[in-house]
């Protein structure tokens, strides 16, 4: 089992994790909404604000996956998606986590522009730090 933190607020993020779900037939995976301030006090380790800036998923014996790390370690824990471990590999890690960051970052812009119908009442509006 492996415990994966999102924005549940992200459109697209939540599509990702309903295809995840769909493949994870093993119940391997669970999902947990970084808003869900209840839930999270269970995982002193993850801090919402790092939580919101990047993935974070927790395995069973409580070793923190980031960013593509997390994204590679819960695909690999339900059998999909394999050739994400490509973007592990020394060379393309780089180039990959920076775009990686760099999406996470607009994750709520690119909802509003590819999912606009999802983004009513200003969902998909980054907040003010």
């Amino acid at each position: 089992m492996i415990t994966l933190f999102y924005d549940a607020q992200c459109p697209l993020c939540v599509a990702e994790m309903r295809k995840l779900k769909k493949a994870d037939m093993q119940d391997e995976v669970q999902l947990v909404d970084i808003h869900d301030s209840h839930t999270m006090a269970a995982y002193p380790q993850v801090q919402f604000s790092a939580a919101n800036r990047i993935l974070h998923a927790v395995d069973e014996q409580g070793q923190l996956y980031l960013g593509l790390d997390a994204t590679v370690r819960v695909w690999r824990q339900v059998g999909k998606m394999r050739w994400l471990a490509v973007l592990r590999w020394p060379v393309i890690k780089w180039f990959a986590d920076i775009a990686y960051r760099l999406f996470a970052r607009y994750r709520l812009p690119v909802s509003r522009l590819l999912m606009p119908s999802q983004c009513a009442n200003n969902q998909c509006r980054n907040p003010k730090t």
